[in-house]
């Protein structure tokens, strides 16, 4: 036997194994496998130019555990229901719980004569269908088709079994029910002789036994208390086919690539989904869409509230589907019944669209409120004043400038009050912004003073507020309709000045500005007053400027739009931006005037009592503001250009000297309290002070204290002179 030399398989000694390149081996263990165009690169020839770069790497996915298990713990679902974790959601659920038992007892207790005459009623059809089913039973009739087959194919040996057993079950049967008769007859004897109620007992069991028999399938004997809902359940199925049905650019209709990332689980009165919108949707391009996404889920648009979460991505979604239209619910508002209340705990304001209690925080900040008229805008002032009204250590400064009296009844609350669109009732409320400029200001010389111990933060606390003689309580100023103030020819524009004064400033000191405007533009809400206000509460706007003046700007694009609100039909339900982590939609407390009469008061009660009434509830005359000033002029005529530098002590002695009726309150402030009032009143200037050197009078030993320089006041005037020269040509 001969063998090939040249084949290496033909070798005797290679018999029963097989031989491979050693290049191909070489190429197996390669982590990357070779690419088709390497491949037939070297089968045609050696590359010339360019390089085949592998970008993707092959097998799984991997990363870091740690961070595997960061990412399972920020979205790990609570163990405790968040019901149950807010004593008050849990307090709501457990109520309406017992409410609906109690109804549902209630009603079927009042329904038993009803019940019992039904059962009476069906009782003989129950003792015939009884009867009729017992012989069925006894004498096997259900079996009989059976037999009739066996006879009908001709199968004698299955009909003798058959029948075989149908005589043995019979004959069991029988027996059985002879022992049942004779069981009821004895049963029989013992009613006869037993007491008359005894007899109606058993009388009553038997009808009943036969009444239930006897009931026909399609009619229950029991009537529901309560009436299902036609609500439809959501489903996956259903969302996607409404996403994809509302024509969203990058939702394709056969490949909608949405993911869900949590089951879809009743949230509340509603169903509540998580998804994840296909790449390159974001949530605004479907809110955008929110009327076409109702009628694909069938449901009215006041039913349908997505929203984002952009802490996970911005294509997070959340959908959530309510039982009932949220612009049908009325919220009750929380201190309807209160004894008292906290401005440092916040406002009671209404309710999300999933039923859950909103606050709004007022202390440290600011609340701008703006819609089209009649919106609601007036209900949730309402809501804000009675918050303030009920706390009995808030000052209350209330403006009315529609003149329809709405808030007339917490007038009796108020440190200052005015009802009314003519001039006097503009002028008082513009002395009031010149008061409060004035208040903050002092305000900041008294909480500069206080002990680091007692005032660690440099802000205003309940444990400062409570204690009155340092002047540092809880100050609650409302401006509603404020575009009459700020719109006004003479007193809007110092107006405007004054409100970002105090918007600015007044916040960590306990003075809480609420503005509340129809109009919202360039005009009747000045840039600087809408930029700074912290909270935002926006119902329904007829556009995109109006939506961001309100909302802040690129709300609208962020897909925050009041915009899609029903006029008149969502009046109360708005965007509120500020007071929680996430805009929400909001459906405010509703306050009419006798409720809110009823508010004023037991807040009027709680005054009294503590003696914290003061100016116009005590019928006091209006304080006169200090006279029209201009602080950054009057600061120049004091210090003449030969002095570059000056100390703050010294400017203040000057400018006591040119106006005592508006700085003599400051030359009376001890230490550096002095310096500290002059440094505060040029901040919002852009003023700065800082150390300078200089010397009392001639000769006098010079010393680095707190001043200005002159210069730095000469540019901020010049500067707040020319803005308000492009102000007025705009």
């Amino acid at each position: 036997m001969t063998h090939d030399p040249d084949n290496p398989n033909d070798h005797p000694e290679h018999k029963g194994a097989d031989v491979v390149h050693l290049s191909a081996v070489r190429a197996g263990r390669h982590p990357y496998q070779p690419l088709e165009d390497e491949q037939t690169a070297s089968q045609d020839g050696p590359v010339l130019e360019g390089t085949l770069l592998r970008v993707d790497q092959p097998g799984g996915q991997r990363s870091d555990w740690r961070t595997e298990l960061e990412e399972k713990a920020r979205t790990r679902r609570p163990v405790i229901p968040l019901w149950l974790r807010s004593r008050a959601e849990a307090q709501e659920t457990l109520r309406w719980v017992g409410k609906h038992y109690v109804h549902v007892a209630g009603f079927q207790i009042t329904r038993v004569p009803l019940y019992a005459g039904r059962l009476a009623f069906r009782s003989p059809r129950g003792l015939a269908r009884l009867v009729a089913g017992m012989v069925r039973w006894t004498f096997d009739l259900e079996g009989e088709p059976v037999r009739l087959s066996a006879v009908q194919k001709a199968d004698p040996e299955s009909y003798l079994k058959l029948s075989r057993q149908r005589d043995s079950r019979v004959r069991l049967r029988v027996s059985l029910l002879l022992l049942a008769l004779i069981t009821l007859l004895l049963v029989a004897l013992v009613v006869a002789n037993a007491t008359s109620p005894q007899q109606w007992g058993a009388l009553a069991v038997a009808l009943a036994v036969l009444g239930a028999l006897g009931a026909p399938p399609d009619r229950p004997l029991i009537n529901r208390a309560v009436l299902p809902t036609n609500v439809e359940k959501l489903t996956s199925d259903i969302v996607v086919r409404a996403l994809t049905s509302i024509s969203v650019s990058g939702i394709n209709a056969k490949n909608p690539e949405i993911r869900f990332v949590a089951p879809i689980t009743r949230d509340g009165p509603g169903w509540r989904a998580d998804l994840d919108l296909p790449y390159g949707v974001t949530v605004a391009d479907v809110l955008d869409k929110r009327d076409r996404l109702a009628s694909a889920l069938r449901r009215p648009i006041g039913c349908i509230w997505p929203e984002g979460n952009p802490a996970i991505h911005e294509g997070r979604l959340i959908l959530w589907v309510g039982d009932k239209d949220l612009s049908k619910t009325t919220v009750r508002f929380a201190l309807a019944k209160a004894a008292s209340h906290d401005v440092f705990k916040g406002a009671p304001f209404g309710n999300d669209p999933r039923g859950r209690a909103i606050t709004v925080p007022l202390i440290q900040h600011n609340v701008l409120i703006g819609s089209q008229p009649g919106q609601g805008k007036t209900a949730a002032v309402r809501t804000l004043a009675g918050s303030a009204a009920m706390d009995p250590t808030a000052e209350l400064w209330i403006h009315e400038l529609k003149g329809t009296g709405d808030l007339d009844p917490l007038e009796k609350n108020c440190h200052r009050y005015v009802s009314g669109i003519e001039d006097p009732a503009i002028a008082y409320a513009a002395d009031s912004l010149t008061l409060l400029r004035k208040e903050v200001m002092r305000r900041a010389a008294a909480l500069k003073s206080l002990p680091a111990d007692l005032c660690p933060d440099k802000r205003v606390t309940r444990q400062i507020a409570d204690k009155r003689s340092i002047g540092l309580h809880p100050l609650v100023a409302i401006f509603d309709e404020c575009q009459n103030l700020f719109a006004h020819a003479e007193y809007g524009q110092q107006s405007g000045e004054d409100a970002e004064f105090i918007i600015k400033l007044g916040r960590a000191l306990g003075v809480v500005l609420i503005l509340a405007t129809q109009r919202p533009d360039k005009r009747s809400l000045p840039t600087g007053v809408s930029a700074n206000v912290s909270i935002r509460f926006c119902l329904r706007v007829g556009g995109q400027t109006e939506n961001d003046m309100i909302l802040g700007t690129s709300s609208y694009q962020n897909g925050i739009r009041a915009t899609t609100f029903v006029p008149e039909a969502d009046a109360g339900i708005g965007y509120l931006v500020g007071a929680t982590p996430v805009p929400k939609v909001v459906r405010t407390a509703y306050l009419d005037t006798p409720a809110t009469q009823l508010i004023a008061d037991r807040a009027y009660a709680l005054r009294k009592a503590l003696g914290t009434l003061s100016g116009h509830a005590l019928g006091e005359q209006p304080e006169a503001s200090m006279p029209a000033f201009d602080l950054l002029a009057d600061v120049l005529a004091v210090v003449p250009p030969s002095e570059p530098k000056v100390w703050n002590e010294v400017v203040v002695d000057r400018l006591t000297e040119l106006r005592p009726e508006v700085y003599g309150p400051w030359a009376s402030l001890e230490g550096g309290a002095k310096t500290a009032q002059l440094t505060t009143a040029l901040k919002p200037y852009g003023v700065r002070t800082g150390q300078v050197w200089g010397a009392i009078g001639e000769g006098g030993k010079g010393a680095n204290r707190m001043g200005i320089v002159r210069d730095d006041v000469s540019a901020a005037l010049t500067e707040r002179d020319r803005s308000r020269g492009s102000g007025a040509a705009s």
